[in-house]
């Protein structure tokens, strides 16, 4: 199973988000719940790093593991930019664990 775990500041901002596990669906290269689940982790890193020029700090294995902090300290239109992303990016995880709940969770915390 992959586990997110998506933590927030007290203002209700992601501050940095973590994926580990495999989803275990189908066999390797077949597996659409890992591929869905990694493209749009990354597909939000991917867009953060170019659209707002902000270089998240990134920890990744062959493992299975993947970790993503946003900086401190950003403007405020820099914070309203990447919160927009990283919401997007929730929101397409949401609706994979919609969908195929046996296989990618979710928290919060």
């Amino acid at each position: 199973m992959i586990h997110v775990q998506i933590k927030q500041t007290s203002g209700g901002n992601i501050s940095s988000f973590k994926m580990k596990g495999h989803a275990d669906f189908a066999e390797k290269g077949q597996d659409i719940v890992c591929a869905g689940a990694s493209a749009v982790s990354f597909g939000a890193i991917n867009a953060i790093m170019e659209l707002t020029k902000i270089e998240p700090m990134i920890t990744q294995s062959n493992g299975g593991f993947l970790e993503c902090t946003i900086p401190d300290h950003l403007s405020a239109d820099e914070e309203e930019k990447v919160q927009l992303l990283l919401q997007g990016m929730v929101v397409s995880l949401q609706t994979i664990e919609r969908d195929y709940g046996k296989y990618i969770k979710i928290t919060f915390g």
